[in-house]
């Protein structure tokens, strides 16, 4: 890894494991609001740790916390009814709860998490494309029967496809829940857009372990996608989207510390990072005040900070077999 990515590294992942107590619902200082916080909290990091596993290098010490506390809170009954709190994603989370889970442990709670969930949730009826890729994703992992169609019929109806970005005559429009959008600056997509492409990217790739199966024009179309929309997010200080497009540009077959705007977003979030490790928040509009709490701090930097830690993960997890460019 280079300087900055071994700095992101180092640093996000230490203080991922100096602040375990604020993932752990059932801790007596636990820094999240609310179950269905914590419960989310829980499974990114358990995303984290899952994709630590494949990626090699020297992140096991600085994980192993994490670990412990991911095999505790797997073979808890109860922790599977905190998705409850939000019905909407219960299914989803209940299904990446069975995917990510660690090794060895005893799955009779998750074997249950997955009998409780309805047989028409596992069925690509009703669903659009990228819901479908997710379902996908996380049912495979979780050895889950499902009739979710194959990715190569998914591929072409996937956000990567699909999208167009912006035309700088159009119209701006700001997204004041995340802080996007100086007047006069046209988003090549909307918040929403940049993040369907991100996820597409890591449901069809696989975090940069399998083939996407784009090509040609269609891959030409997704990287310039990327790129574009990298280079606003730089441009704005939108760190938890930037890291994820760095995730993208890898696993569409670029190295992003060789592409100007993968370079600009690692040294983009360099700049962000505190002392402590921490990416203070979602972006410079949305960081944590100084006068935050520290579980107010954990809110707003959780997810930037673990995000982040995933991408120099990533980065660093040198190219499949599969690879040719």
């Amino acid at each position: 890894m280079t300087s900055s990515l071994d700095q992101l590294s180092a640093g996000t992942l230490d203080w991922l494991g100096a602040n375990l107590d604020h993932f752990d619902p059932y801790a007596a200082d636990a820094g999240t609001a609310t179950h269905q916080q914590a419960a989310k909290a829980v499974l990114e990091l358990a995303l984290l740790h899952h994709c630590s596993t494949w990626t090699g290098g020297p992140h096991g010490e600085r994980l192993g916390g994490a670990t412990a506390l991911l095999r505790k809170l797997w073979q808890r009954p109860e922790f599977p009814r905190l998705f409850d709190a939000h019905p909407p994603s219960a299914p989803t989370y209940g299904l990446a709860f069975a995917a990510l889970a660690p090794d060895g442990i005893d799955d009779t709670v998750c074997r249950a998490t997955l009998a409780r969930l309805a047989p028409g949730f596992l069925s690509p009826a009703g669903k659009p494309p990228l819901k479908r890729m997710e379902i996908r994703f996380y049912a495979d992992k979780a050895g889950a029967s499902h009739t979710i169609e194959p990715y190569a019929e998914l591929v072409g109806q996937s956000p990567l496809v699909t999208l167009t970005a912006a035309t700088p005559g159009d119209a701006a429009e700001g997204d004041t829940a995340t802080g996007q959008a100086a007047e006069g600056d046209t988003a090549p997509l909307t918040d929403s857009e940049g993040y369907s492409l991100t996820h597409a990217a890591f449901f069809l790739g696989d975090y940069g372990r399998t083939a996407t199966g784009l090509d040609g024009d269609a891959l030409a179309h997704a990287r310039e996608l990327v790129r574009r929309m990298l280079d606003h997010c730089v441009g704005q200080d939108r760190w938890d989207l930037a890291a994820e497009l760095v995730i993208s540009q890898f696993i569409l077959g670029l190295e992003p510390l060789r592409t100007p705007s993968g370079a600009a977003a690692v040294e983009c979030l360099v700049r962000a990072q505190r002392s402590d490790g921490a990416i203070p928040g979602r972006s410079a509009a949305l960081m944590a005040s100084p006068s935050a709490t520290a579980g107010e701090f954990f809110r707003k930097a959780y997810h930037t900070t673990l995000v982040t830690a995933l991408m120099t993960l990533v980065l660093s997890s040198g190219r499949p077999s599969w690879h040719r460019d």
